[in-house]
């Protein structure tokens, strides 16, 4: 179970007093994080998440919780920062960073389908317009410059064809990082897994885990999205849920000319991002009980990559 900081119950109730939300009735780790603590706690007054972030500098927590107050204040369905009654929405807890959040109903999609890309597209539109005009900076720590880093670090540790692989998208990324960085820019959620989604039935009921949101190039954002909710099991990309995924988000947010230049890249991109961040906690957490992510899911979808045949409903 990926708990890495336990908390004892009478820790956990002297740090939820000051919210004014009643006695601890319940509290249970959760097994699905691979890089942050999280509990659900049952209060009197409700449920909620407590997250203790472990991965990244305390002070960019204040960046984390603007994020999600102006994604709120749209009417989108995230979690937020609750405040003590004294108006603190940062805390510390077990000497690190800790955020209670309301819980939000819903379940992960197993099997998604066509309507749930749709809901996801028009999510990730509204997100991208309700930051474009003031995007709230903050550089990601897995950006193109560590896929370069990385990527030539890790081709050692693969057999031949998996390093010509990689080789050849590392050589590509280093080619076009100008081109990419100069795409249309908002905040990005960066990790928009199924996992990190919740439906009731076809109907988006909440999206967490931002924690590796980051401003940058919408298109990444987006190519992160169709890798995972378009993909079959072998890597390849579902052409009808990548459509209704990419139409009902340029419905609101049209592509442009250059995006539309850049898609396969980008594509490519989110594979190296994942493949590689996947192929490292391997290796950190090998023999731990740590929830561990296969690699070789991202390496799949990378040699699919290659070619892409679903083109931006700008070029169609």
């Amino acid at each position: 179970m990926s708990v890495f900081t336990p908390l004892a119950r009478p820790e956990l109730e002297a740090f939820l007093a000051p919210y004014g939300l009643g006695a601890l009735r319940d509290f249970q780790g959760i097994a699905a994080g691979s890089e942050n603590t999280n509990f659900f706690i049952s209060l009197e007054q409700g449920e909620f998440v407590l997250t203790l972030v472990e991965r990244g500098p305390v002070q960019e927590m204040p960046f984390f919780i603007e994020l999600l107050d102006v994604l709120h204040d749209a009417n989108l369905p995230v979690p937020y920062a609750l405040r003590t009654t004294d108006g603190q929405a940062l805390r510390e807890l077990k000497g690190k960073p800790a955020l209670l959040q309301p819980r939000l109903s819903g379940k992960h999609p197993a099997q998604p389908n066509n309507q749930h890309c749709v809901q996801i597209g028009e999510f990730m539109a509204h997100m991208h317009m309700a930051t474009r005009s003031q995007t709230i900076e903050r550089k990601t720590d897995r950006g193109l410059d560590w896929m370069l880093e990385e990527g030539a670090n890790f081709i050692s540790h693969l057999d031949e064809a998996q390093g010509a692989l990689l080789t050849k998208a590392v050589e590509e990324i280093q080619r076009r990082k100008a081109s990419i960085m100069a795409l249309p820019r908002a905040n990005l959620h960066a990790d928009l897994f199924r996992d990190n989604t919740l439906f009731e039935g076809t109907h988006l009921t909440g999206v967490i885990d931002f924690y590796n949101a980051c401003s940058g190039p919408m298109l990444y954002d987006v190519a992160i999205a169709v890798n995972d909710w378009c993909s079959f099991e072998n890597g390849t990309i579902d052409a009808p849920r990548a459509r209704a995924f990419l139409g009902a988000y340029a419905a609101l947010r049209p592509f442009t000319a250059a995006e539309a230049e850049l898609w396969s890249t980008m594509l490519r991109v989110g594979c190296v991002r994942f493949w590689l961040s996947r192929l490292i906690a391997a290796e950190t957490f090998a023999g731990q009980d740590v929830l561990i992510h296969d690699p070789d899911e991202f390496r799949k979808r990378l040699e699919q990559r290659q070619e892409t045949h679903i083109p931006l409903p700008f070029a169609l």
